[in-house]
């Protein structure tokens, strides 16, 4: 170690220094080397020692195995054979169950042959006697068809002697015959519908009249008369002056708020409005007499008062039309038709307020409707509104039917409540039962005595000017006025006036009357010919 030490000495101090380190890991080294090489010694031998027993695992295992595989080949081969022999008795059951069943078959097909010789045999025997049937009726039938020729021949003879004697062909003949049995089943047919319409019309008319009867006692209406002027009340003369207003500012402030004319003259106290539209000469009425109330009448206050009681009215226009729905008792009317409705509050007619004839015709419709089983409330609808055209009639052109019928598709009431406004006066073919019935009510509601204004001698004049243009005619025998001079009845003579002329003579007839006659509504003109026959059995 000194020689090494001092040869360290005697190196220089760098690779001194060098050596100082790369000895220790050499050393290092080294022993790890010597670690490694005894560790792998070490390793070795327990590796070997493993090797050892895992090669007596393995052989016990291949010994286990080898005594498991001949088990399980035993098992196999024993549950192999006990399939087989399972098998070979479901074979043997089946082959059994088989071999029964072909005896079964063969014993049915056995039964099946000797049904089916049965049955030929049978068949053969029919057949023999079908054969015998038929040679019997080809033989009856050449009997028939020889006795058919002798009769024919005979029938011949007897045909060719009848027509000798009758001097008549067969075709004569027999034209003859059905042409008397046609005539004598038409007299009859005849004589049996005449009787049936005789008694349809007798029943008819009878329970016509109960209904009607009965319709017109359960309702009752008070009714108003036409005017087209209103008078109005002063407490004295000198409020004439105050209304006219100095050089006449307040009179014309009136007529020029309400469209109505004031007529002032020598009545005493009486001031008259005049105009043909009510619902203006009601507002006109009204604010004359608020204003004379209250004693302030200049034309400011008087613009002030018209569109006060404008308002006022409208709400009772639409209260009348509401009471005219609920004592009705209909529902569902649109707010515009309510308000045309009791517009007609304020419109008459030949006397007749509408108002109320509106309400009696929808009143007289429903119980008709009622009494014949029909739908009572289609009927009452149709009847309130069949005179709605004249809420408007005065503002607007036109009948009052095509009015009210606008009126009626405007608000979308039903086609069938359209068709009755249009039908209730005749002018279009009704459709519907309760059109017929609004026709019927409209006609009872203004043909009963008191319904409409009309003085008794004016009334007794017209029926006997509407029977002296009905009876003018040539060929008329008699004319009657009925049903309130609302149909006349043309009774002619069947001699001069056949069935023709009688259509042309209602026509004509109907054309005078409006040209010569005035009446409220329409007049039915009825023309009747009969003929009669008369001859008397001795």
């Amino acid at each position: 170690m000194n020689n090494i030490f001092s040869l360290l000495l005697d190196v220089p101090t760098g690779v001194a220094v060098a050596l100082f380190v790369v000895l220790p890991i050499l050393g290092i080294a080294a022993g790890a080397v010597a670690v490694w090489l005894v560790l792998k010694k070490v390793s070795q031998k327990r590796s070997e020692k493993k090797l050892d027993e895992t090669s007596k695992r393995v052989e016990e295992m291949l010994q286990n195995a080898e005594t498991k595989c001949k088990q399980l080949k035993q098992e196999a081969i024993l549950e192999s054979q006990e399939q087989d022999l399972r098998r070979r008795n479901e074979f043997d059951r089946e082959m059994k169950e088989k071999r029964a069943e072909q005896a079964r078959i063969e014993t049915r097909l056995g039964k099946l042959e000797d049904q089916l010789e049965k049955r030929e045999t049978d068949i053969s025997r029919k057949e023999q006697s079908l054969e015998d049937q038929r040679k019997n009726l080809e033989k009856k039938t050449q009997e028939i068809s020889k006795v058919q020729e002798q009769v024919s021949h005979q029938k011949e003879l007897i045909t060719a002697e009848l027509e000798r004697i009758a001097q008549l062909t067969k075709e004569e003949a027999k034209k003859q015959l059905t042409d008397e049995i046609l005539d004598e089943t038409r007299r009859d047919c005849a004589i049996e519908v005449r009787n049936l319409e005789q008694q349809a019309k007798e029943e008819a008319e009878m329970n016509a009249k109960n209904i009607i009867s009965l319709a017109i006692q359960r309702c009752a209406a008070d009714h108003a008369s036409e005017s087209t002027v209103s008078v109005v009340p002063l407490p004295n003369d000198d409020m004439k002056a105050r209304i006219i207003g100095r050089e006449g500012r307040n009179i014309r402030a009136i007529e020029n708020a309400t469209g109505i004319e004031l007529i002032i003259d020598d009545t005493p106290e009486v001031v008259i409005l005049s105009g043909f539209d009510p619902v203006r000469r009601e507002i006109a009425r009204l604010t004359l007499e608020k204003l004379i109330a209250d004693g302030r009448i200049h034309p400011a206050r008087i613009e002030e008062t018209v569109e006060k009681v404008t308002k006022e009215l409208e709400q009772q226009i639409k209260a009348a039309g509401e009471n005219a729905m609920f004592e009705v008792g209909i529902f569902g009317l649109h707010p515009e038709l309510i308000k045309l409705i009791g517009r007609l509050k304020f419109r008459t007619s030949y006397g007749q307020n509408v108002y109320r004839h509106s309400i009696e015709v929808a009143q007289l419709a429903g119980l008709m409707a009622q009494e014949l089983g029909l739908d009572v409330n289609f009927a009452k609808r149709a009847g309130l509104l069949h005179d709605i055209g004249k809420a408007v009639d005065h503002e607007q052109e036109g009948t009052h039917i095509q009015l009210g019928a606008d009126i009626a598709k405007k608000y979308k009431e039903n086609p069938m409540i359209v068709n009755a406004i249009m039908a209730h006066h005749g002018d279009v073919e009704p459709k519907t039962i309760e059109a017929v019935l609004v026709q019927a009510a409209d006609a009872i509601s203004g043909a009963r005595p008191g319904a409409r204004r009309e003085t008794g001698a004016g009334y007794i004049k017209r029926l006997e000017k509407l029977e002296e243009i009905a009876a003018g005619f040539k060929g008329v025998d008699k004319s009657y006025a009925i049903q309130a001079g609302r149909e006349v009845r043309v009774i002619v003579k069947p001699e001069q006036i056949d069935d023709a002329k009688a259509v042309f003579l209602a026509k004509d007839i109907a054309k005078k009357i409006e040209s010569e006659l005035e009446y409220p509504g329409q007049i039915k003109v009825n023309v009747i010919r009969e003929f009669r026959s008369v001859e008397y059995a001795k």
